[in-house]
């Protein structure tokens, strides 16, 4: 049952207050969820029955997505300060440094908290901020374009779109290898998520600024990527492991860029796996 949960942060103007809606369910150590730009928490539903069967799931929708509320004046969105609001969210849920597992813009915040010690796993599924500069472009330009028809599109037509295999594909065949598959509902509702998103024009831009260069120590890092990501190549896992050499690198065979969709069976045991230390499955992403 969804949450929203307030609690201050830092900011150059003092205090402010930030309220984050959150889903928590299962047992066991806490495993932080964090979607990709323009979705929201629902992004896991296909795992999140899965992993709570193992963990205590918390999944999240970021700041400015799905219901939660934009980041109040004064609390920027670049990425390192969105970083430290997740931080102080971990200490408002009182789960300590848990992990984490992310997906896109998602997956590069869990790498920067882990990078600041500040979760005791983390796993990144098709993370931000391994690209090329024309890798770059071509990634925000497809998320701009689909912003935009998202939000010239109206209702009845997104609805008359998801209820055949050929609209769906047509909503969401960039992010997703298998949208024929995909209920039209969750359809519906992701592509309202990213019609309404507040936060979207800022965080992206944020974006810009997002290339992680930094190894990470200490913390246990899974990097997974799906063979059929047409958002972000697969290419750009071989230059994640080696910004992050001791980071297990993880192939997701037929998966797209929101590999929860196409495969959560595999999804939710790396994301297990990654979590409590066993051997992942799947193989070399090169």
């Amino acid at each position: 049952m969804a949450a929203t949960i307030s609690f201050p942060v830092a900011s150059p103007r003092g205090s402010r207050t930030v309220a984050v809606s959150y889903e928590r369910k299962g047992t066991g150590e806490p495993l932080l969820l964090l979607h990709g730009i323009g979705h929201h928490r629902q992004a896991w539903d296909p795992v999140i029955d899965i992993l709570a069967v193992e963990r205590e799931v918390i999944a999240i929708d970021l700041p400015g997505f799905g219901v939660s509320a934009p980041l109040p004046d004064g609390v920027p969105y670049e990425l390192p300060a969105l970083a430290s609001v997740l931080g102080a969210l971990c200490t408002a849920l009182d789960i300590g440094r848990p992990h984490v597992a992310g997906n896109s813009l998602g997956g590069l915040l869990a790498l920067m908290l882990a990078r600041e010690n500040l979760v005791r796993s983390a796993t990144a599924l098709s993370p931000a901020g391994f690209w090329s500069e024309s890798e770059r472009m071509y990634a925000f330009g497809t998320l701009r374009a689909l912003r935009a028809a998202a939000r010239s599109l109206p209702l009845p037509m997104i609805e008359r779109l998801s209820r055949t295999p050929a609209g769906r594909a047509a909503l969401t065949g960039i992010i997703c290898a298998r949208p024929g598959r995909r209920s039209p509902g969750a359809v519906v509702a992701e592509t309202l998520a990213l019609r309404t998103a507040t936060g979207f024009d800022r965080t992206l831009a944020a974006g810009r600024d997002g290339l992680f260069t930094d190894d990470i120590t200490g913390v246990p890092v899974t990097i997974a990527w799906g063979t059929r990501d047409l958002l972000l190549p697969r290419r750009q896992g071989i230059r994640a492991k080696h910004t992050v050499p001791g980071a297990r690198l993880i192939r997701l065979p037929g998966c797209g860029h929101v590999p929860m969709n196409d495969d959560a069976a595999l999804v939710a045991r790396v994301l297990l796996d990654g979590s409590g230390g066993g051997a992942a499955p799947g193989g070399d992403a090169g």
